[in-house]
C-alpha cells in the first residue's frame, strides 16, 4: 500500500485487521490484554484506531495470535510504521478533533445535519472567527487563530480540483436567523451558501420551522463515507470534552434512516438556494 495514505486511515485498517485475527483466534479483548500485560481499553483503542500503534504492539499480538506468515506480519509493520506518519493537521499543533479531521481528509462523501451554526467547511473566515470566539470565550487569540487556520484548510476539499468531497448538508432555518458577528458578516456568509450550493458536488437543503418536529432534534451528526470498501463508515458526534465515532452497522445505518427522513422534509436544493436567498435580504444581502 502506498506510504502516502492518511495516517489516521491507515490506523483504522490495521486496527480492523488486528481484530479480525484476534477473532480468528477465538480470544477476547480481555484475554489478549492479560496476555500482554496491558489494559484492555489499551486493546480496544488499538482496533478501533483511536491510538496510534507501534511495531512492537504489532509485533506482540502477532506473536498472541500465533501469526506464522512472515509476510502478515511483515505488512502489519509496515502499516503501524506508516500510520505513525503526521498528517497535514498535526503542523497545528495538538488539536482535540484530531482524528475527525483525518477522516474527513480522507471521506470520498459527507453528509452532514446542522441546527445552530454554518457547517464548518462552508463558513467564511469572518463568520468562522464570530462562531469560534462566541463559542469559547476564554480562548486566547492565538487558539481562535489556529482553529480558524485549520478550518479554512479543512476547507481545500471542497475544492479539490482532482478529488472534491461529495458534500449534502440540511440546515436548520435557525442557523440562518440567527445573528452571528453582525449583520455584514451574516450577509456575506449567506453569499457564500450561495454560491457553494450551486456546485455540483455540494447539494444543501433547508429545513424551515415549517416543517415542526423532526428527527435532527436529537442534535446535529456527520455520516462519513469512504472510497475503499475497507474502510466502514463513520458517523461523528461531536461534544464539549468528547466526541463520538460510531461504526457498527446498525448504528450507522440508524442515523442513515434519520438523515433520509431530514432530506424527505427540507426543501429540495432549489428551494433551499430561494429561501437563503430571502433571508439574505434581511441582512442587506
Amino acid at each position: 500500500m502506498a506510504s502516502n495514505v492518511n495516517p489516521t486511515v491507515r490506523r483504522r485498517r490495521l486496527g480492523q485487521e488486528l481484530r479480525r485475527l484476534r477473532e480468528l483466534k477465538g480470544m477476547t479483548a480481555e484475554e489478549v490484554a492479560d496476555r500482554l500485560l496491558v489494559s484492555q481499553s489499551k486493546i480496544s483503542r488499538l482496533e478501533n484506531g483511536r491510538r496510534s500503534i507501534s511495531q512492537r504492539d504489532v509485533r506482540d499480538l502477532c506473536g498472541v495470535y500465533e501469526v506464522e506468515d512472515h509476510r502478515v506480519v511483515d505488512s502489519l509493520m509496515q502499516m503501524a510504521k506508516d500510520s505513525r506518519q503526521q498528517g497535514w493537521w498535526h503542523a497545528f499543533g495538538d488539536i482535540p478533533y484530531s482524528v475527525y479531521i483525518g477522516l474527513e481528509t480522507d471521506a470520498a462523501s459527507l453528509r452532514v445535519y446542522e441546527s445552530l451554526i454554518v457547517p464548518g467547511l462552508l463558513q467564511t473566515r469572518d463568520y468562522a472567527h464570530a462562531v469560534i470566539e462566541g463559542m469559547w470565550p476564554e480562548a486566547t487569540q492565538s487558539e481562535i487563530d489556529k482553529r480558524i487556520q485549520i478550518r479554512l484548510k479543512r476547507q481545500d476539499r471542497l475544492t479539490d480540483p482532482d478529488n472534491p468531497l461529495r458534500f449534502w448538508a440540511v440546515i436548520d432555518e435557525a442557523l440562518l436567523r440567527r445573528v452571528v458577528g453582525n449583520e455584514q458578516i451574516m450577509a456575506d456568509q449567506l453569499e457564500h451558501l450561495a454560491q457553494l450550493s450551486q456546485q455540483p458536488h455540494v447539494t444543501l437543503q433547508v429545513l424551515p420551522y415549517a416543517v415542526g418536529a423532526h428527527p435532527g432534534m436529537y442534535g446535529k451528526f456527520a455520516i462519513l463515507e469512504f472510497q475503499d470498501a475497507m474502510d466502514a463508515s463513520v458517523v461523528y458526534l461531536e461534544g464539549v470534552t468528547s466526541d463520538l465515532y460510531l461504526e457498527k452497522p446498525n448504528d450507522v445505518q440508524s442515523y442513515t434512516v434519520m438523515y433520509e427522513h431530514l432530506r424527505a422534509k427540507a426543501l429540495s436544493a432549489e428551494e433551499s438556494l430561494a429561501f437563503i436567498r430571502r433571508v439574505s435580504e434581511n441582512y442587506g444581502g
